[in-house]
């Protein structure tokens, strides 16, 4: 047993499940123990992640929806950086080759933001989109869902397949982060100019 491995996995789950204590303590040494407990969950795996990073804004953007029995929790935080991070997780499982839920957030968030920087004339009319991969630079994002009957590609679980996962995510992040836009247009402005600088 590793403990550092154990305990990376023990922390990422306490983020994904809000309110969860967990306590990991290794008996073959004296006194080595951690615990784990994130009353905000992902929001503050989101903060960790972007720790000793220039902000964008210094409120991550936390988008949260239940629909029948699936939840979404996406947090989104823009650095200055020139790459960005998203990790996804279906029921606590990390899915590093992300899969429906990926896909449906990746096309809202570039549809929003040129949604939003045509409205408020940050881009003009004639100007071209803003692609998805400048749009994601510089975003650190963490993307997890709860579903009843996961369907995952290949045996590590590395892909969630279920299609209609692409959906809802897409619908969640459409309104609520269209929402936060509106809301904070400073916020706002600073993530578009940023994406259109990366452009």
């Amino acid at each position: 047993f590793n403990f550092n491995m154990l305990s990376a996995r023990l922390r990422e789950l306490a983020f994904l499940n809000p309110g969860v204590e967990i306590r990991l303590v290794d008996d073959r040494e004296d006194d080595k123990s951690e615990t784990f407990f994130y009353r905000d969950g992902i929001e503050q795996f989101v903060r960790q992640l972007g720790k000793n990073k220039q902000l964008v804004h210094a409120k991550p953007i936390v988008i949260a929806n239940k629909t029948d029995d699936v939840f979404v929790d996406v947090v989104i935080q823009y650095n200055d950086s020139y790459n960005d991070q998203i990790l996804c997780y279906a029921n606590s499982i990390p899915n590093v080759d992300g899969g429906a839920h990926l896909t449906g957030f990746r096309t809202a968030l570039t549809r929003t933001i040129n949604q939003y920087a045509k409205k408020n004339n940050l881009l003009k009319e004639k100007d071209p989109n803003i692609s998805g991969d400048d749009v994601r630079e510089g975003l650190t994002a963490v993307v997890s869902v709860k579903l009843p009957n996961p369907q995952f590609e290949g045996q590590t679980k590395t892909k969630l397949g279920n299609s209609e996962m692409k959906g809802l995510v897409e619908a969640a992040c459409n309104d609520k982060l269209g929402i936060f836009l509106e809301r904070y247009p400073s916020v706002a402005k600073r993530i578009v100019e940023k994406a259109v600088a990366a452009a």
